[in-house]
């Protein structure tokens, strides 16, 4: 970490501009949010231990000036390579031995919506850094590897960084971020920063720049029994201001550095009142042996449920559909009708389903068969009714009984009552100009008739005037023509003629289709159509 100018607060209000995700509430089930995975403690200090290894064969320090951050990056980059992520190194031409910024992309999830975690890898000449900030690049680490190891469903795509000089003013950060185009700046909707989260004499801080994102944070803090602070230490004086000061939403996590620890912050967290967060901030006592275990391993469990709650896509359990076909219908006191039932899985696995039906009127039954079926099977519900039953319409429910979830679809029954939507009488249908014909036509289509067997007919009467060759068809919905004789003589052609005509159907419901065609010399097919719908 590096002392640096304060940057001003104010990104809040661009978090909703650039989509920075919130703490989610909850949603109905069946989604749940994936829990995220222990991140191993035993794995971060191994890859410390490395980090150490690689000081004391570089005179003691992962500094830029030697070739101590050169192997820190070869070290993060080959096992990021292995774990099957996509790494490039940045060469930052204003760091110090132009070091390189090491990226690495998981190639999974929205590309367009980039969450991204960072930390820098170098050290300051006088030490190695191990707190400041191998506890950071370790933890990032194995949060990747984990994240590889695990590879669960991606929402969003998660990319890491380890930064190079930024011990010298944040450098290399802010030459990644100062050559990123404009459009890949707005991909990345939430940028999370970890320097020195190890401190021997620790604190719980967490960046409070925005307060969706730090709400993250304090959600896992408080299942645990901790409380936090804002970090007004840390507050410009690491990488996470390179992003802040170009608009984007960040958030972080750290333990202290140089500042002291009060005595309230030592009741709170335990540790001594009085002494530095970490005494030995750049210096060469930041050794392995300057970490303890709790805030390292606390530290990194954070990191990993934000991880998955900002990146890794939710589950669905186990859930299905139901539709009933029709939606209505009618019959007779004393008649039945069938309904087909039909299910479908949508999401996880099929599981059993129990059919029932409420809201039948008196006399009435409802029987399914089968009674019971796996979601993705169907059923046919049958209503019966009986001579007692009373006329009316019902709303009836059938109720799909899962083994995880219920759902509901809706029937409107019928009772002795007409389906049939209302009529309209002397309808004028406008007829085109046509060498010959007439200029119009009149139909009055009748009311639904139900006969002994409770079937719907509908009866069509139609007058028209016409000459020629012209004559009408009518089609009924189930596509069944009948042809409109003439109910007087026929015996003059090209004189003015009335046709009245009759037709029934058993398929009465939905649309008539009234048809003009030329049947003389030049027949080419149906001239024009009109709709009537009952």
């Amino acid at each position: 970490m590096k002392w640096k100018t304060r940057i001003g607060a104010g990104v809040t209000a661009l978090a909703a501009v650039l989509g920075v995700v919130s703490a989610p509430a909850a949603t109905a089930a069946p989604a749940t949010a994936l829990a995220a995975p222990d991140i191993s403690l035993a794995n971060i200090k191994t890859h410390l231990n490395q980090l150490q290894t690689i000081a004391n064969n570089n005179g003691g320090t992962r500094s830029p000036r030697g070739g101590g951050y050169a192997a820190s990056v070869s070290y993060v980059e080959n096992l990021l390579k292995q774990a099957g992520y996509t790494t490039t190194r940045q060469t930052c031409t204003s760091c110090i031995g132009q070091s390189q910024n090491l990226i690495a992309e998981w190639p999974q999830g929205d590309a367009s919506q980039v969450i991204m975690l960072g930390a820098h890898l170098d050290s300051v000449s006088a030490g190695p850094g191990i707190n400041d900030n191998g506890s950071g690049s370790a933890s990032i680490l194995e949060t990747a590897l984990t994240l590889a190891r695990t590879n669960p469903a991606m929402a969003k795509r998660v990319r890491f960084g380890w930064w190079a000089d930024e011990e010298s003013g944040l450098v290399g950060s802010k030459y990644y971020v100062n050559n990123l185009p404009s459009a890949e700046r707005t991909k990345i909707k939430t940028y999370l920063n970890f320097d020195m989260i190890g401190s021997k004499n620790w604190g719980y801080f967490v960046y409070d720049d925005v307060a969706s994102v730090k709400a993250i944070f304090d959600e896992y803090f408080s299942s645990i029994g901790i409380q936090t602070e804002g970090d007004s230490e840390g507050d410009g004086r690491s990488d996470h201001a390179s992003f802040k000061s170009a608009g984007i939403p960040v958030g972080g996590l750290a333990t202290g550095a140089g500042d002291i620890k009060s005595s309230s912050q030592a009741q709170k967290w335990g540790g001594t009142a009085g002494a530095a967060f970490d005494n030995c901030y750049h210096r060469a006592c930041d050794t392995t042996s300057n970490i303890p275990d709790t805030p390292l391993e606390k530290n990194s469990d954070a990191i990993g449920y934000a991880l998955w709650k900002l990146a890794v896509a939710t589950t669905q359990g186990n859930d299905f559909s139901v539709n009933l076909n029709p939606t209505a219908g009618t019959v007779q006191p004393g008649q039945s009708l069938q309904v087909a039932v039909s299910t479908a899985t949508t999401s996880g696995s099929a599981q059993s389903i129990s059919l029932s039906a409420s809201g039948l009127p008196a006399g009435a039954t409802a029987s399914f068969s089968p009674a019971t079926v796996q979601s993705g099977g169907s059923s046919t519900l049958t209503i019966a009714t009986s001579s007692s039953t009373p006329t009316g319409t019902f709303p009836i429910t059938v109720t799909a009984d899962g083994a995880s979830v219920d759902h509901t679809a809706s029937f409107s029954l019928g009772v002795g009552t007409s389906s049939c939507a209302p009529v309209t009488n002397g309808t004028r249908l406008d007829i085109p100009d046509y060498p010959g014909a007439a200029v119009n036509s009149t139909a009055t289509v009748g009311g639904c008739a139900r006969n002994a067997s409770g079937t719907t007919k509908v009866e069509v009467h139609i007058t028209h005037t016409y000459r020629g060759d012209l004559v009408l068809d009518l089609v009924a919905p189930d596509g069944t023509a009948y042809r409109l004789k003439n109910s007087s003589s026929d015996s003059t052609p090209n004189l003015d003629t009335t046709y009245t005509v009759n037709a029934s159907s058993e398929a009465a419901n939905g649309a008539w289709q009234l048809r003009l065609r030329d049947v003389g010399p030049a027949d080419t097919g149906y001239l024009s159509s009109w709709t009537l719908t009952v």
